[in-house]
């Protein structure tokens, strides 16, 4: 990986407040429920003090926050940034350049609705992760994964775009200089796959340990890899310090994927008392990603989808609250992931919050699945997810009381947005003097960066030479 120049004053990002305080703001505590009015005072990055009444501080400024709610900005564990689409038609005829650049778009909607940390499932490659990096584009920070392992005519390699259409992956993720090979063979040919997504530059491996709700062939999700394989893609990932998300739906997927070491499960559908348990002991998380199979329903009772993926759309659905239940049931930690792969749901990443309450979570559980738990997923669990002192101030801001969560999904609920103490989306009681010069007016498009490095990103240029 080429290291970037930081002295180039055109890729220095805005510069976070000096002090400010924020009065009488209700706050997520790490219960899950919004604790105040309380004082947060906040100094460059990171918040100093969480408490009420704290004393005056003739160096900070004053806010006014009394009738606000603030939570640390949501962590979004599997989403797909680069996805626009599922027109097979559009996806041929649209040049790679022109749905690299909708991206940075989807990216910056995505950080507006109070997004401030994205794992990508697949998609986004390191070029984009270190775009939000130096400051070129707006969005939140950004963990890649590049693009999924799979097996030969297996998901991932040939999906489903829409109502019974299928179309290989060199159209859902185009072929482009630098991707890697992702079809793979055997535990060998699985450790060289790894190699090549790890030399890409991806912080996570993703493994499609089974089938897909609307994968080829009607019948229930099967497993794809054996055992032995994903073992292979575990123990690839490990040394060069990374680890696995498991795409898996079924028993026996997920089983396969957590026994050997999977470190998230996406989807899970369809795990049972004995697999949450051993999910619960190895302190693997779940990542159901609620939203689209809601979404499959709909089009299904909309008449778009063939008889056998309506049944099938519907009886995923109904599973959906036994997964929680017998996730939750079990002491398994479980994480927000929109799995958003259209640039009409880009942006509405937070309506998954109250999907997981609807579907079983309690309001604190489903709060802290958005903040807490996914960060800690992330690996970057001290630093952010969560409002208390030390932590960075990535944030957002809210005009009602979430109550029972439905608030999330409207549009617009969201009305100030922080990363790294840098007002992104100023809210109308930022007074001016706060805002950095260089990003007041968010709406209008801005041409220095709102995200900040990832950890682990030094000493990524070692781990880029593996072959």
């Amino acid at each position: 990986m080429t290291t970037m120049r930081t002295d180039d004053p055109a890729r220095r990002r805005p510069r976070p407040v000096d002090a400010v305080i924020l009065r009488g703001v209700h706050a997520l505590d790490e219960r899950g429920y919004f604790n105040g009015p309380v004082d947060v005072a906040v100094r460059g990055r990171h918040i100093t003090a969480v408490r009420p009444h704290l004393a005056s501080d003739p160096t900070a400024t004053d806010i006014d926050a009394h009738g606000l709610w603030l939570m640390p900005g949501v962590v979004d564990c599997h989403s797909h940034v680069t996805l626009a689409t599922y027109d097979p038609l559009e996806l041929l005829t649209t040049p790679l350049s022109e749905r690299f650049l909708e991206t940075a778009a989807m990216l910056r909607r995505t950080l507006a609705a109070g997004v401030t940390y994205v794992r990508d499932a697949g998609g986004a490659d390191a070029g984009v992760r270190d775009s939000l990096a130096a400051g070129h584009i707006p969005g939140p920070r950004l963990a890649v994964s590049v693009i999924g392992l799979t097996r030969s005519a297996s998901h991932g390699d040939g999906t489903v775009l829409g109502p019974g259409l299928e179309a290989p992956a060199s159209i859902t993720v185009p072929d482009y200089p630098g991707r890697p090979q992702h079809v793979a063979r055997g535990p060998d040919g699985v450790r060289q796959a790894v190699r090549g997504v790890l030399r890409a530059g991806a912080d996570w491996v993703h493994v499609f340990a089974s089938g897909g709700i609307m994968s080829a062939r009607p019948g229930e999700p099967l497993p794809e890899f054996t055992a032995d394989e994903i073992a292979a893609a575990v123990g690839e990932a490990a040394v060069f310090g990374r680890e696995v998300m498991a795409h898996a739906l079924g028993a026996a997927a997920v089983a396969a994927a957590v026994s050997a070491g999977a470190r998230s499960i996406e989807h899970g559908i369809g795990l049972t008392e004995r697999e949450a348990a051993l999910m619960a002991e190895r302190g693997v998380t779940l990542v159901p990603t609620l939203s689209p199979y809601h979404e499959l329903v709909h089009l299904s009772d909309a008449g778009y989808l063939p008889e056998w993926a309506v049944d099938r759309a519907r009886a995923s659905e109904a599973l959906l609250t036994d997964t929680i239940a017998v996730a939750r049931d079990a002491g398994v930690s479980i994480a927000l992931g929109s799995d958003s792969r259209h640039r009409d749901s880009h942006g509405g990443n937070l309506g998954e919050i109250s999907r997981l309450h609807r579907d079983g979570l309690s309001v604190p559980e489903a709060l802290l699945a958005a903040t807490v738990n996914g960060a800690r997923l992330c690996g970057v669990g001290d630093r952010f997810g969560r409002i208390a002192p030390g932590y960075e101030f990535d944030a957002i801001l809210l005009d009602e009381d979430p109550g029972d969560l439905s608030v999330f999904e409207r549009p617009g609920a969201v009305t100030g947005v922080f990363l790294g103490g840098v007002a992104v989306v100023p809210h109308s009681r930022l007074p001016a003097t706060v805002l950095p010069t260089d990003i007041r007016g968010f709406a209008r498009p801005t041409a220095r960066g709102l995200a900040g490095e990832l950890p682990g990103m030094k000493g990524a240029e070692t781990d880029r030479t593996a072959s």
